[in-house]
């Protein structure tokens, strides 16, 4: 029991609300849409996603080590920056960390695949781009997350790919309601990513990481991450108005004092590692928060229309 818990604990789980909620968004689209949930492949979808979100997070750890990106990093809070630190510490082998993020990989995929043969084909299609894009995030030769491109990824195997993947597990079909429900949990997340690399700015800069905060510097690129909570809201709301999305989806603008909170906190600390804290501790809730508001809107909208027939 002590070796999983320490295990669950290098695999970073307080970052797995990033496989979580789309996951939960996806099925509670495809509730609205059918008021039925498969609830074991539910289930097997979150695992699959939580394993190879952990394998991501393990090769990070490895590949930021390699490249020394964690060993120079000395502006970082944890849990939010810097990796688990655990190589750091001395406490684990960088071959184990690599190890277990192939195990993590290899039993995400087989459960994956099982989707795959029970649900069909699209799935795996969803699934190797987004599981094998997560490992190269920072894995070499293709390292992602340090080419300006990472962003792009994050918001692509953390919002669209999932919710889709999710939706059609549930009912092998695509639609546009379960890409616009997509939309603003792939904003969000990014925003997570984007205002964490903050703390990360002067170490990924020394080993040529080049994200874009890098690329911008912190002060632009605190106007990016309030960009990215807008287009997050604009998206929802659109959605809403176009009649992609039920009215009470609007349920995560509850959250709106969250989000000001949290850019008002990047503009005001976006050179401050360590006062920058709650930004990034108010980014994370607001995915959250505001990803299962949708979902629960969503599921919520399709009694309250049960009821009216």
């Amino acid at each position: 029991m002590r070796a999983v818990l320490f295990w669950f604990k290098a695999s970073r789980p307080e970052f797995f609300t990033a496989s979580v909620v789309p996951v939960a968004v996806g099925a509670a689209a495809a509730y609205h849409n059918s008021g039925q949930m498969l609830w074991g492949y539910l289930l097997l979808t979150l695992l699959a996603l939580v394993l190879l979100h952990a394998a991501a997070n393990l090769a990070n750890d490895y590949y930021d080590h390699l490249s020394g990106n964690d060993e120079v990093n000395v502006e970082y809070v944890s849990p939010f920056t810097g990796g688990s630190r655990l190589i750091q510490q001395g406490r684990v082998a960088p071959r184990a960390i690599l190890l277990a993020s192939l195990i993590c990989l290899f039993i995400g995929s087989l459960m994956g695949l099982y989707l795959v043969w029970m649900r069909g084909w699209p799935i795996l299609v969803l699934g190797a781009v987004g599981g094998l894009s997560g490992f190269f995030y920072t894995a070499r030769p293709l390292q992602l997350g340090y080419r300006g491109i990472g962003e792009l990824f994050i918001g692509l195997d953390f919002g669209i790919l999932p919710v889709l993947g999710a939706y059609y597990v549930q009912l092998q079909e695509f639609s546009v309601a379960a890409l616009a429900a997509s939309l603003p949990v792939a904003f969000l997340i990014m925003a997570v990513l984007w205002i964490n690399q903050f703390q990360d700015f002067t170490a990924d800069k020394a080993v040529d990481k080049r994200h874009w905060v890098v690329r911008l510097g912190r002060h632009r690129a605190s106007y990016v991450y309030a960009g990215m909570i807008i287009c997050a809201y604009v998206s929802l709301l659109a959605s809403i108005a176009m009649g992609w999305l039920p009215q009470l989806a609007i349920l995560p603008v509850i959250m709106l004092p969250l989000a000001v909170f949290a850019v008002r906190t990047a503009f005001a600390h976006y050179n401050n590692p360590s006062q920058l804290t709650p930004a990034n501790a108010a980014t994370i809730a607001l995915h959250l928060l505001a990803g299962l508001l949708l979902a629960a809107g969503l599921v919520v909208d399709w009694f309250v229309a049960a009821s009216l027939i």
